[in-house]
């Protein structure tokens, strides 16, 4: 079963999940980044990109023919096959449809009023399901 770890009050989600993914890399994860928004990923995919001059985070999109190989694979396609399925980020205020897949989960919540009252919902939903659930706050 997923675990599923939310990560809340956080006040730039981009920068936050560059910084997880650094984190997570590290610790020699494969990581899949879901958002819908296509726009949104090419921001997060520039970001990466300029994170730090000390830091390489491969990473491709997830029909990219290289995600196989990549630890790192951003996706707007929630029903789309990744190459591996170890940690998912979720950006977004909707469950993922293949969280189940992922060994594990992290949810990051904004400061946002609609964004904290959908992953309030989620966190019940995940919890009514039976997942093994931790919450911290963002500083």
């Amino acid at each position: 079963m997923t675990r599923i770890d939310f990560h809340s009050n956080v006040a730039d989600k981009l920068n936050y999940c560059c910084r997880l993914i650094r984190k997570a890399h590290a610790a020699n994860c494969k990581i899949v980044v879901f958002h819908q928004d296509r726009a949104y990923l090419q921001r997060l995919n520039d970001a990466l990109w300029t994170l730090s001059e000390a830091d390489f985070l491969p990473h491709v999109m997830v029909n990219d023919p290289l995600s196989a190989m990549t630890p790192i694979v951003l996706s707007h396609d929630d029903r789309a096959a990744c190459p591996h399925y170890e940690l998912l980020i979720n950006l977004t205020s909707v469950t993922p449809a293949n969280f189940t897949q992922f060994s594990r989960m992290i949810e990051i919540i904004s400061a946002d009023e609609s964004d904290r009252l959908a992953g309030r919902d989620r966190y019940r939903h995940y919890q009514q399901l039976g997942h093994a659930l931790t919450h911290s706050v963002a500083k």
